[in-house]
């Protein structure tokens, strides 16, 4: 129970690597509020967060909207006293090559997936500071470390979160907040599920391991970032990709 009494916060959580990462944290002993534009969404993790005994709370909240994340956090902090780890799962994608891609597909991503994470973590910090304690993990990705043709709106939004995290460590340190980054290679999802068979084979063939990675493979990730078992650790960016990229 390495998470015991802790207070958590996951955005993008009604499913996937969000709704694992809601789930370990409650299996560690921890309170999970998860958030996703559509609250409802979420009733699938919050029946595995109480499976565990603790407490769990589902809420809309629209990250890329500074008022209501401002909103949600204090409407949170007043029923449940504080927040002990924010995680910034929350995210999107509007594929395509460059030369054809829309501004507003631009836009959306950044917004989303950058400035999401900004406005979470702004929220938290000065609650954090006070209690003298916080944990923030951001979820990055493998192709913020090395690029992936169609993707130049997401790849630079996970570049950015890495920017982020590693300023926003070196700022709030010396107040026991750490920040740290998951960078996820491709993982078990609806979205690889629905990929051709020629494509999987393709992608398998970049990743030593010879699998794609699970959700939980992430959460764990996570949990320990989230842990005092890695108190002494921040600014770190840890790779969970099957070898497909070691920097």
């Amino acid at each position: 129970m390495v998470l015991e009494g802790k207070k958590a916060l996951v955005t993008g959580g009604a499913q996937g690597i969000g709704q694992a990462i809601a789930t370990a944290f409650a299996h560690a002993g921890a309170d999970v509020v998860v958030v996703d534009l559509d609250a409802a969404r979420c009733e699938e993790t919050l029946q595995s967060i109480r499976r565990h005994g603790r407490q769990g709370l589902s809420l809309s909240m629209n990250v890329s909207e500074w008022n209501d994340v401002k909103d949600t956090v204090e409407g949170i902090i007043k029923d449940w006293g504080r927040i002990d780890i924010l995680v910034n799962n929350a995210g999107i994608t509007r594929d395509g090559l460059l030369m054809r891609m829309k501004e507003e597909d631009w836009n959306a991503v950044l917004q989303v997936n950058l400035t999401g994470t900004f406005h979470c973590t702004k929220a938290v910090l000065m609650p954090m500071s006070k209690q003298r304690y916080g944990r923030i993990v951001n979820i990055a990705s493998v192709v913020g470390v090395m690029g992936n043709a169609g993707q130049a709106n997401y790849s630079a939004s996970k570049a950015a979160v890495i920017g982020l995290t590693k300023t926003v460590a070196r700022e709030y340190a010396s107040r026991n907040i750490t920040v740290n980054a998951v960078a996820p290679g491709f993982i078990e999802t609806a979205m690889t599920q629905a990929l051709s068979g020629d494509i999987r084979d393709t992608l398998l063939k970049q990743i030593p391991v010879g699998r794609l990675g699970q959700a939980n493979d992430v959460a764990e990730a996570v949990k320990f970032l989230a842990s005092d078992a890695a108190s002494y650790v921040t600014g770190h960016v840890l790779h969970v990709n099957g070898g497909m990229y070691m920097g």
